[in-house]
């Protein structure tokens, strides 16, 4: 039986990429649904070639234009967020790839496990954002998760058939981003064109800005915290430039597993579809001639501050990483569009963490309150005439 697969953010890097995968196993996938927010044209073109029995585009006032686009095909077209959030339900779906960007990913993914749906989860501020919320759910409704980030899927694969063997440590790997040598002075006037030109992974531009800051390695932290039930002091950062030891897994008797490839996310994205099979894939080969000297080094957190905000959210709890949340995807927007320079993103960051009010076991309706006050507070703060003084 082919696996229904529905995907949240067909549109983005993390999408297009997994229609590679389904396109290269047909006989094991198959689209039920794609969602977008505003790239119509290529939905358009996507649900032309993988006919899905929905399409579903975010931005409502492209509604007509892609119904009247797909009008000759017996394909269903939904608009609006609401419409994303009932798209998971449809009975044959098998898997939700979360591949959304930002909260926006959090109520589709809620809605996918109360509908007792396999997520593969390439959204990780979902986890950020509730995590809590999310793993009690997924226990309640004895819904799977499971990771397609690079690093959880490399933490994954190390675990399994490890059954109850005690983890003493997990290690996340950074490539560092474009600016790990760079100086405090010279981070002060660096572009988004110079942030956006990743070292080794292809991304889109939020991850991309993400992982210059090292805010990516922050909330990937958060995310292995809630997948892998481990502290947050059982999890090191590691600055890794090569990008080939994709993260590992130290054991109590201190054996340390590892899982190596190409910085390709096409392997970790077939990995959560396929699960538990292992697929044969025309996937570029690791190459260990072209890759004499793997080198580590720890993150300089003086100048990638976000870093070390994601532990103190973490370490506070609550809403506290909501804020965190919230207030970097304000910072991110407001970077690329040139109005904010790449360290005062962190400063943003950490006044809105300040100012915005503290809940300690927060339900549904307090993340959605949370968000909405944190992303006004960086924006009030954005908008203050000197605010740079702070």
């Amino acid at each position: 039986m082919k696996r229904q697969i529905a995907i949240l953010g067909s549109t983005g890097s993390i999408g297009t990429q997994a229609l590679d995968v389904i396109r290269e196993h047909p006989d094991r996938f198959e689209v039920y649904a794609l969602t977008a927010n505003n790239q119509v044209d290529l939905l358009i073109r996507q649900a032309r070639e993988f006919l899905p029995e929905m399409v579903v585009i975010a931005n409502e006032q492209k509604y007509e234009y892609l119904k009247e686009s797909l009008s000759d095909l017996p394909v269903k077209v939904w608009a609006g967020t609401d419409a994303i959030a009932q798209v998971v339900q449809a009975e044959p779906v098998d898997i939700v790839l979360t591949a959304m960007v930002g909260y926006s990913g959090l109520r589709p993914t809620i809605e996918a496990i109360r509908a007792g749906k396999m997520i593969a989860l390439a959204n990780k501020e979902t986890l950020v954002v509730a995590g809590e919320l999310i793993t009690q759910l997924a226990l309640e409704y004895k819904t799977p998760i499971l990771p397609v980030d690079s690093e959880h899927s490399a933490i994954f694969q190390c675990l399994v058939g490890e059954g109850d063997n005690s983890v003493e440590k997990i290690i996340l790997t950074a490539s560092g981003g474009p600016f790990r040598k760079y100086s405090l002075k010279e981070l002060e006037s660096v572009t988004k064109e110079q942030a956006l030109k990743h070292p080794n992974w292809n991304m889109g531009a939020k991850v991309t800005i993400d992982s210059a800051s090292l805010m990516n390695k922050g909330f990937e932290m958060i995310e292995a915290k809630w997948l892998f039930d481990v502290a947050p002091e059982q999890i090191q950062v590691l600055v890794h430039p090569q990008s080939i030891i994709h993260s590992m897994v130290q054991f109590s008797d201190s054996s340390v597993k590892a899982q190596l490839g190409m910085p390709d996310m096409h392997l970790p994205i077939q990995y959560a579809l396929a699960y538990p099979d292992r697929l044969n894939a025309s996937f570029e080969r690791l190459d260990f001639t072209k890759y004499t000297s793997l080198t580590f080094e720890e993150p300089d957190r003086s100048k990638f501050r976000n870093l070390g905000f994601a532990f103190e959210a973490i370490r506070q709890g609550g809403n506290r990483p909501c804020v965190l949340n919230a207030a970097n995807e304000i910072v991110v927007a407001a970077f690329l569009q040139d109005k904010i320079g790449f360290l005062q993103m962190s400063d943003v960051i950490e006044l809105t963490m300040e100012k915005v009010s503290f809940v300690a076991s927060p339900e549904y309706e307090d993340y959605v309150q949370t968000d909405a006050e944190a992303r006004a507070t960086a924006f009030s703060i954005l908008n203050l005439k000197r605010w740079k003084q702070f």
